[in-house]
């Protein structure tokens, strides 16, 4: 019988938790850590290995995912007495999930490196359905011998895995799709607006859009959903609802700026849908 290859995963929100059920499976040990508590327990009860501290799964574990929110959860969790760079083994693999910098990547595989780890850049891109049916699409940087080997871990949460190139390759696709998406939700937005203005219906600038390929549905059910809300419902309730893939939105086209810039391209039109963002998710713009 073939020993269990030991892996972890930090950060079990949204979408972090089911791709961390997928690693409770015949091939993988699971060892899981967050700081909600809760989430913890659940994967536990699954068949995980609930752990207390980044350090706990780092020194047990040869690949160790992170899907946190932003760069400095992920700094936390690297850095320090009880981070993975202290406590991971030579050898050891760390992929990064979270959308941040190439800036970052780059940093973190240097300090990685002079420790003999592998720092990856491996965004994800599909949202919460796809990590339940276990059909996400993986966008990987660094060499190939570390890709082939990580490649194993994310098959099992997978419909599609690219090896995009040298490191730092993997996250400046993942910004890319971001900001393509955010840009199609103004458009959408606006498009809606003059449409209804007009006195047509959003349905059927929908069926003209979807019969040339202009509008997706997810363009589409932003847009019905947040409007339909935003008629019925409070500021506050807007706020609750919208702020936070908003903040998301704002946080992803920044590091997209960022990274332009440390590449040697500006973004104009990006830096203009950056600041507008959030309020297009609140209805404001």
């Amino acid at each position: 019988m073939t020993e269990k290859f030991n892996v972890g995963y930090i950060g079990l929100g949204s979408i972090g938790k089911p791709i961390a059920k997928h690693l409770v499976c015949d091939q993988f040990n699971a060892h899981v850590y967050d700081i909600h508590r809760p989430a913890v327990a659940e994967l536990a009860a699954l068949g995980a290995r609930g752990c207390d501290s980044p350090a706990q799964l780092a020194r047990a574990c040869a690949h160790i995912g992170i899907c946190v929110l932003e760069a400095s959860q992920v700094e936390a969790v690297l850095y320090g007495a009880d981070g993975l760079l202290e406590n991971a083994a030579s050898g050891a693999i760390i992929a990064i999930h979270s959308t941040v910098t190439r800036a970052d990547v780059l940093k973190w595989a240097g300090a990685g490196a002079a420790r003999g780890i592998k720092v990856i850049d491996a965004p994800i891109t599909g949202g919460v359905r796809s990590a339940e049916a276990a059909s996400l699409c993986y966008m990987v940087g660094g060499d190939s011998a570390t890709f082939a080997t990580a490649s194993r871990v994310f098959e099992t949460s997978a419909e599609k895995i690219i090896h995009t190139g040298e490191l730092g390759t993997g996250i400046i696709l993942k910004l890319c799709n971001n900001l393509i998406t955010n840009a199609e939700f103004m458009a959408m937005s606006e498009a809606t607006r003059l449409a209804e203005a007009g006195g047509l219906s959003a349905e059927l600038l929908r069926e003209v859009g979807k019969s040339n390929g202009v509008i997706n549905e997810t363009m589409y059910n932003f847009i019905n959903n947040r409007n339909a809300l935003a008629a019925t419902c409070s500021a506050a309730r807007m706020e609750e609802i919208f702020g936070p893939p908003g903040k998301l939105g704002e946080k992803d086209l920044l590091c997209a700026i960022q990274s332009a810039r440390e590449l040697g391209v500006e973004l104009p039109y990006t830096q203009r849908l950056q600041g507008d963002i959030y309020n297009l998710f609140l209805n404001k713009v």
